[in-house]
């Protein structure tokens, strides 16, 4: 992958925003399957889609990110370590020098599996967690996975993997807990990473009711600025830069510039939070693979081009957030080229406001195995459907679902 020289004074992020030859990063869901059915899942995942890749379909899509030299891929689901060959898939990648971070609930991190990971280079794990405390992680999470993330946290820390990731998606439930968040990662020896609730999934059901109020997004600054110099945040939290300094990480929308997501089924899309027809990109069956639709799709072509003029950029701040996250604004009905729905300054709100009738559209697709949630309550939900550790078919009545 290359970065193409600028001229002197041209900023990387500028070089960022009209896109690169290969991603930096992608996000790869293996399967929609799963034994936990979060609210907030993204991919309103708990099914296996029957026409997902198969190993040799997933192996030769690992030949591509190997040619296009991309650094790594953050492989996630659904649960993907309920897939039969999830392992043979990881083997293969580090063989390819395509490195691996996957996320998990922990509910596989078996004492051997720990050790497996502590021995290797080039795979990390990041474990899910909603809460810092069994009530608040299982409301969101499900009954019994907070006991059982812990257990895995103890079983990789034994085992002497240092620095595994702790994933948390911030609410309004969970905001006041960020020091213990830290805390249990310090007594771990792992590493805090902290992520935007989304509108996405089964998330747009739940969004009004879990995402941070107004107060709490600046208790989130503040303390980012103050504690998170060692914090993972990535890009999900750019918006909140019109407080003052921004933060560390891109603070810009990568969605299709520097990453995107591959899905199941081998659909493309411009952003792991953006799951909508809207921003489905291509598909890696297709003549040319994954590389023709990441240099040649027409979604992507126009995601890179100078951006039109919109509401935000005669914002003094809009340098710093770059007008938050599409997807944000997409699936709460507000225009690409408007306010975050977040937006520091109230102009989000405002625009929410005067959305009038206007339907925001719905995710898609659904592999939810259980009606959509309106609204959510801070106690448990329900308890994982063990079964589906041995087959991403069972339990297809009950609830399913990890991020």
């Amino acid at each position: 992958m290359t970065l193409a020289g600028p001229d002197p004074g041209f900023r990387l992020v500028d070089r960022f925003e009209q896109g690169l030859d290969a991603p930096i990063c992608l996000t790869w869901e293996l399967t929609y399957a799963c034994n936990l059915a979060c609210v907030h899942c993204l991919s309103s995942s708990g099914r296996r889609d029957p026409h997902e890749l198969s190993t040799d379909e997933c192996k030769a899509l690992i030949d591509e990110f190997e040619r296009m030299q991309i650094f790594y891929v953050n492989i996630g689901g659904g649960e993907p370590t309920i897939r039969s060959d999830f392992w043979e898939l990881v083997d293969y990648a580090t063989a390819h020098r395509v490195g691996v971070k996957f996320s998990t609930n922990g509910s596989r991190i078996t004492d051997g599996v720990a050790a497996r990971l502590a021995a290797s280079d080039y795979v990390d794990v990041q474990l899910s967690l909603d809460g810092a405390t069994a009530e608040v992680n299982d409301a969101v999470r499900g009954v019994g996975s907070f006991a059982t993330a812990v257990t895995a946290m103890e079983r990789l820390a034994a085992a002497g993997f240092a620095g595994f990731k702790i994933s948390v998606v911030v609410t309004r439930h969970n905001v006041g807990q960020l020091d213990a968040f830290k805390s249990l990662a310090d007594r771990y020896g792992a590493q805090l990473r902290l992520t935007r609730l989304r509108p996405a999934g089964r998330g747009a059901d739940v969004w009004d009711e879990l995402h941070p109020t107004a107060v709490q997004q600046r208790q989130l600054y503040d303390w980012l600025v103050a504690r998170g110099e060692d914090v993972l945040t990535g890009d999900s939290f750019f918006h909140l830069s019109a407080f003052g300094d921004a933060l560390p990480g891109l603070n810009l929308c990568g969605a299709g510039r520097v990453v995107c997501l591959v899905d199941p089924v081998g659909d493309v899309y411009a952003c792991p939070f953006a799951i909508h027809d809207e921003f489905l990109a291509g598909n890696v069956r297709t003549p040319g693979g994954f590389t023709s639709v990441w240099r040649e799709s027409a979604l992507f072509a126009e995601l890179r081009a100078p951006q039109g003029e919109g509401a935000c950029t005669s914002c003094g701040h809009y340098d710093a957030c770059r007008g938050g996250c599409m997807a944000a604004k997409f699936f709460t009905g507000l225009p690409l080229d408007g306010p975050d729905p977040e937006c520091v300054l109230g102009h989000g709100e405002n625009a929410l406001d005067a959305r009038g009738d206007v339907k925001a559209p719905r995710p898609s697709p659904d592999h939810s195995s259980r009606p959509r949630r309106v609204a959510v309550a801070l106690t448990p939900s329900h308890r994982p459907d063990r079964r589906c550790d041995e087959s991403p078919l069972a339990g297809a009545g009950a609830a399913l679902r990890a991020e």
